[in-house]
């Protein structure tokens, strides 16, 4: 994919994998490695990242967590498309209101690394922090903030035109296509000044 614009929009929440064929230890060590060269604020560099693969540990990380709140018939990747991989990001408990941001850009870089290499990528707010603090042996002076499902991509993901009803909640077809609603531009842009 040579075009940025495409990787974009590539790069949509996934939350079906191919168990099957899992993600290496190279390859995580890979995607954060790209998030590592992302800008920092002051370079502090303070997000910490564990990486899990395929066994014990990444099945104990995927029983807490919550999939797909907007599928209400859904509960979460099934048997075979579950992920087979993990990065838990942390960030220090003190960390200042900047860090948030470094935050924010080191997962995206992330899951815009995995589109990159056609693997697919969740960001998960809904996880257990002490049971990855344990898991993982992240330190008490780091808090889990975030965590990120990985695999290879088992499913198609499309971006929508918002439905007429205004609603901006993804959904499926019946071919289990999943469509993500987008504003179209001119609906985010509120001005344009120029000279």
């Amino acid at each position: 994919m040579t075009d940025f614009k495409q990787l974009v929009e590539a790069a949509r929440t996934c939350r079906r994998f191919v168990e099957s064929d899992p993600l290496s230890m190279t390859d995580l060590e890979w995607l954060v490695d790209c998030a590592r060269l992302t800008p920092s604020a002051r370079n502090q560099q303070a997000l910490r990242y564990a990486l899990v693969g395929q066994g014990a540990v990444c099945d104990a990380i995927f029983a807490k967590t919550a999939w797909a709140a907007a599928l209400k018939d859904w509960g979460g990747p099934h048997p075979g498309e579950r992920p087979t991989a993990f990065i838990v990001v942390s960030q220090p408990e003190d960390a200042g209101h900047l860090t948030w941001v470094d935050l924010g850009i080191a997962v995206q870089t992330i899951q815009l690394a995995a589109a990159s290499r056609s693997w697919g990528c969740c960001i998960l707010a809904s996880f257990d922090p002490d049971l990855c603090r344990k898991l993982c042996g992240i330190p008490e002076k780091l808090a889990p903030r975030l965590v990120l499902g990985l695999g290879k991509a088992a499913e198609k993901r499309v971006v929508a035109p918002v439905p007429a009803d205004g609603k901006l909640a993804y959904w499926r077809d019946a071919d289990n296509v999943h469509h993500v609603p987008k504003l179209a531009l001119d609906d985010l842009i509120i001005g344009r000044f120029q000279g």
